[in-house]
């Protein structure tokens, strides 16, 4: 009986933006433990301690990059200094509330922010990553799944993820006549910084605690239970891996039921 290939991602080579923490943090780990050499970004200088530990957790070589991804001459210096890559992870992304009914100017600026950094930020990383990536090559967007449904307040940062998924769609077909697989993780609730912030501002707003806010999330859902980062770097190499050579131009809802479709 042919033996299916795991998730072994030996001499195999990773770069994974916005992965100080979070979401990011747990993908690279989820690569260093299983072999790959793995590069992480992000815009603060917390990305060489992040690097660090992650190199004496794993065993392997993880290598930290500064950079602010909405900057394109930044963005092309950096991957100008990167190896050939066998796999990219858009992770890098800003969440925040921003009702259309605040007319402040900071509000239009939050809103632009979080549109720069999910959509153009996404846009630059990704046209950096794509001549380091061969036949074969994998990208993986992170999205949302509010990427494919909606909420009240948080117009900015579901708008952008609904581009993601579709700018994923269009770099499948312009992408897979060379070999290179593209796919979108959406994840639903995971208890990163920028999500217990949101929490926060939505229990703040609706003048109830965050644990109502939690217990409303894990209701809602077909599987109770919020999961953190480490749970859902699994989905990431899952697509990243033999096991998925036939997916592209899909996204994958990680949100414990939460989304249907």
């Amino acid at each position: 009986m042919d033996q299916f290939p795991g998730l072994n991602f030996t001499r195999q080579t990773v770069m994974v933006t916005g992965a100080s923490r979070g979401i990011g943090y747990g993908v690279a780990r989820a690569f260093a433990l299983h072999g790959a050499s793995v590069h992480i970004l992000s815009q603060g200088e917390d990305v060489h301690d992040a690097a660090a530990t992650l190199t004496q957790e794993t065993g392997q070589d993880v290598t930290g990059w500064t950079c602010d991804i909405t900057d394109a001459a930044r963005v092309a210096e950096v991957f100008s200094q990167l190896p050939a890559l066998d796999v990219f992870v858009a992770n890098a992304g800003l969440e925040a509330v921003t009702p259309i009914t605040d007319q402040s100017d900071a509000a239009h600026q939050r809103f632009a922010r979080v549109v720069d950094i999910n959509v153009m930020g996404t846009y630059l990383t990704t046209r950096a990553a794509v001549p380091l990536l061969g036949d074969g090559g994998r990208i993986i967007i992170t999205a949302s799944i509010w990427g494919t449904t909606a909420e009240a307040e948080l117009g900015a940062y579901i708008a952008s993820k609904h581009a993601n998924i579709g700018f994923m769609r269009v770099l499948a077909k312009e992408l897979g006549p060379k070999g290179i697989r593209v796919n979108a993780v959406c994840p639903g609730w995971v208890m990163t910084g920028p999500a217990l912030n949101t929490l926060k501002e939505m229990a703040c707003d609706r003048g109830v605690s965050e644990e109502a806010i939690t217990d409303e999330i894990s209701a809602s859902q077909s599987l109770p239970g919020v999961q953190d980062a480490h749970d859902i770097a699994l989905s990431y190499l899952y697509l990243a891996s033999a096991l998925a050579a036939n997916i592209t131009g899909q996204k994958l809802n990680a949100d414990r039921g939460a989304v249907q479709g």
